[in-house]
C-alpha cells in the first residue's frame, strides 16, 4: 500500500468523502450535511493557492443547502441517491447563474440553465462545491494550459496534473469533494485521473447528456466521472445516464450483461507495439497491473494494436481537430488577444481542413473500425497504460505539443472507435509518481468494465488518492444489468457443467446461487449428455438448488430457440417469492425416469 505523500490534504483520521462512508455517516448520526461542508471548507482554505477553483460557490449557499438536506424526512433523504455528497464541476459545463469560462476569462457568460447531467446530480441530492480548472478550451492532456494557474498535482507538485480536467482530479484526489465531472475527448477523463492515482470513467458517448457543456469535438464529447472507486464512479454514472432531448448524440442504453463471463479475456498489446517513452517504472508497473488482471481469473490475449494506433493519430491530424475550430474558432477570430498561444494554434489549425479530406478521414475511421470490430471477439476487456508515462510541469512548458500528443497514445482512439472505459491506479514508480491502467470496451458495456476494475483497483493495494486512507470495502452498484432476463439453470447449464459454455458464449453473466420454492421434483431424464428435468407439482415438492444467470433479451432468444426436446422455459418460483424464466419439463416425459429429488440437487446426484 501506498505511503501518506507528505504534502497530501488531510490527515490518517480524515473523513474519507467516498459515498459508501458518507451514507453510512448519515444513517448512524455521526455526520450531517452541514458537517461536510464544513469539513470542506476547511480542507480548501488549508489547500490554498493550488488553483484547483476557477469559481466557488459561496460558504453561505453550501451551508443553506445542506440545511435543506437536513430538513427533510427520512424517506425524503432515502430517495435521494447522492443525499449529501459534494462534488465540483469542470468549468466548460454550465450551472444556472454560474460564470462559465473554459479557462478563457474573455469567452466568460454567465449560465441561464444548468446542464443536465448536473440538474440530474443536484436532484439526486449532491452539494455543489464548485467549478474546477482546466486546460483552455478542453484543448490537451497536461493541465498546464490555464490562465488560471496550474493545479497542483496532489502526489508530485513538480509533475502535471493531467488535462484537460484537471482540478476536476486534483479535487477529488485531495478530499475537497466526493466526485467530481470532467469531460472527455481524447483522454481527458482518463489521464488525470491516473496522474492523481484516483478513478476515472469515460462513459459511452451519448450515455450521459452533454447539453449544457461547451464543446470541444462534439461528436466525441463525454461527460466523465472522477471518484475515489469505481463503485462511487458508477453510483454517479446511474444517476446521470438518461436520453435527453435536448442532447442530439443522446443515445438508449441496451441490455447489456453486468460482468463478463469467468475467465474473463483482456487484450494486450504486442511488445514491439507499447511505447513507454524511456520510463522503465511505468512499463514496469503496468506488467504488474497485468498479472494482477490474470490472479483475478484473466487470460491475457495478445491483439494486434496498430489499428488502434492509427485510429488515435486520426484526432489531431486528421480533421476533427476541425470540431474544436467550429466550437470556438469564430471566438478566437473576433477576440484575437485571447487563448493561449498554444490552445490557439491547435484550434486555428483546423482551418486547413477541407470538406474532402474530412470524408477521407471519415471513410479511413470506418475501416478501423470494422479492423478493430475481430478484436471484439476474442476478448472482453483491452487493458493498456493510461500513459505511457509522467512529466513534469517543466518538461511540458519546455515541449508543449510532443509531450502532450505522448500522454495520448492509449486514449486518442476510444471515442472514434466508440468504446468505453475506467482508468484506475496501477501503483508508484520508485520515485513516488504514480501510474494507471485503463481498462476498454465496446459501447454500453460500462458495467462489465466496473466488475473487472473494482477488483484490480484493489487489487494493486493502493491508497485513496492523495489522503492516505485505505479504500473503502467492495460492495455492489447501482447501474448495471437493467433490461437483463433471469434464467434458472439446475442441471447440465450449470457452472462446470457440460453445456455451461452455451450461456457463457452467449454473454451471459452468473448472478448467483438459489433455491426454488418447496414445490418442485426433480428427474433424471435418458439421454447424452445427462441431465434432469425438473417438474412443478402440487403436493410432495421440494426446493431444487441452481444457480441464476443473466441474459440480454436478444441472446435470452437465441438460447431458448435452440434448445432441443424435452427440455423447455417456464415460469419458475423462487424460495423468496420472485419468478423467474427457468428449465421445466412435462410430466409426460418424466415417464420412467428416475426421481432424484432427494439428492439435493443434479450435482449432488452426480457426485453419488
Amino acid at each position: 500500500m501506498s505511503p501518506l505523500p507528505s504534502n497530501a490534504a488531510g490527515a490518517p483520521d480524515a473523513v474519507r468523502l467516498d459515498l459508501a462512508t458518507l451514507d453510512q455517516g448519515y444513517r448512524d448520526g455521526t455526520l450531517t450535511p452541514g458537517a461536510v461542508v464544513r469539513i470542506v471548507l476547511e480542507r480548501i482554505a488549508a489547500a490554498g493557492e493550488d488553483h484547483v477553483w476557477i469559481h466557488r460557490v459561496p460558504a453561505a449557499d453550501l451551508l443553506a443547502r445542506a440545511a435543506a438536506l437536513e430538513a427533510l424526512t427520512v424517506a425524503e433523504r432515502a430517495a435521494l441517491p447522492l443525499y449529501g455528497v459534494p462534488f465540483a464541476v469542470k468549468d466548460n459545463i454550465d450551472v444556472a447563474d454560474m460564470p462559465t469560462t473554459a479557462a478563457c476569462p474573455e469567452y466568460t457568460y454567465t449560465a441561464t440553465d444548468t446542464a443536465t447531467a448536473v440538474q440530474r446530480l443536484l436532484d439526486a441530492g449532491a452539494i455543489l462545491v464548485g467549478k474546477t480548472n482546466l486546460d483552455q478550451f478542453a484543448t490537451g492532456l497536461v493541465g498546464v494550459r490555464s490562465p488560471y494557474g496550474v493545479a497542483r498535482n496532489p502526489i508530485d507538485p513538480l509533475c502535471v496534473p493531467g488535462g484537460s480536467s484537471s482540478g476536476s482530479a486534483v479535487a477529488v484526489a485531495s478530499g475537497l469533494v466526493g466526485f467530481s465531472l470532467g469531460t472527455d475527448t481524447a483522454g481527458s477523463g482518463r489521464v488525470p485521473a491516473a496522474f492523481n492515482n484516483i478513478v476515472g470513467l469515460k462513459p459511452t458517448k451519448g450515455l450521459v447528456s452533454t447539453a449544457g457543456v461547451v464543446p470541444a469535438c462534439r461528436s466525441l464529447d463525454c461527460v466523465s466521472v472522477f471518484a475515489l472507486t469505481v463503485e462511487d464512479a458508477m453510483d454517479v454514472l446511474a444517476v446521470m445516464a438518461a436520453p435527453d432531448p435536448l442532447d442530439p448524440y443522446s443515445r438508449v442504453a441496451p441490455p447489456v450483461p453486468a460482468a463478463p463471463h469467468a475467465p474473463f479475456r483482456f487484450g494486450v498489446p504486442a511488445a514491439d507495439q507499447l511505447r513507454f517513452f524511456g520510463n522503465a517504472e511505468a512499463e514496469r508497473l503496468y506488467r504488474a497491473a497485468l498479472d494482477r488482471l490474470s490472479a483475478l481469473g484473466g487470460v491475457a490475449v495478445p491483439i494486434d494494436f496498430a489499428p488502434f494506433a492509427e485510429a488515435a493519430a486520426l484526432l489531431y491530424s486528421g480533421p476533427w481537430v476541425a470540431e474544436r475550430t467550429a466550437a470556438v474558432g469564430e471566438f478566437l477570430a473576433d477576440y484575437t488577444e485571447a487563448g493561449l498561444e498554444v490552445t490557439r494554434g491547435i484550434i486555428e489549425g483546423g482551418y486547413k481542413h477541407d470538406a474532402v479530406g474530412c470524408f477521407r478521414a471519415m471513410y479511413r475511421l470506418e475501416a478501423l473500425r470494422r479492423d478493430t470490430a475481430p478484436v471484439w471477439d476474442a476478448i472482453d476487456l483491452l487493458a493498456v497504460p493510461t500513459t505511457g508515462t509522467i512529466y513534469t510541469v517543466a518538461e511540458v512548458m519546455a515541449d508543449p505539443i510532443a509531450l502532450n500528443t505522448n500522454l495520448g497514445t492509449y486514449t486518442n482512439f476510444t471515442n472514434l472507435l466508440d468504446l468505453c472505459g475506467i482508468a484506475i491506479p496501477s501503483g508508484f514508480q520508485a520515485d513516488g509518481r504514480p501510474a494507471g491502467l485503463t481498462l476498454l470496451a465496446p459501447a454500453f458495456r460500462e458495467a462489465a468494465v466496473a466488475a473487472v476494475a473494482s477488483a484490480a483497483h484493489r487489487a494493486a493495494e493502493v491508497t485513496a488518492g492523495a489522503i492516505g486512507l485505505p479504500l473503502p470495502p467492495a460492495r455492489p452498484t447501482s447501474y448495471g444489468g437493467e433490461g437483463l432476463i433471469s434464467l434458472l439453470v439446475v442441471g447440465a447449464h450449470l457452472s462446470g457443467q457440460p453445456l455451461n459454455r452455451q450461456l457463457t458464449d452467449a454473454g451471459g453473466r452468473l448472478a448467483g446461487a438459489v433455491m426454488t420454492a418447496s414445490c418442485y421434483r426433480l428427474y433424471a431424464l435418458p439421454g447424452e449428455p445427462a441431465r434432469p428435468g425438473m417438474l412443478r407439482v402440487a403436493e410432495g415438492g421440494v426446493a431444487i438448488p441452481g444457480e441464476l444467470w443473466e441474459l440480454t433479451p436478444s441472446a435470452f432468444g437465441r438460447f431458448v430457440a435452440g434448445l432441443p426436446q424435452p427440455l423447455c422455459i417456464g415460469t419458475v418460483e423462487l424460495a423468496d417469492g420472485r419468478m423467474v424464466s427457468g428449465f421445466l419439463c412435462e410430466a409426460i416425459d418424466t415417464a420412467g425416469a428416475p426421481d432424484i429429488s432427494g439428492f439435493g440437487g443434479w450435482l449432488a446426484y452426480l457426485a453419488r
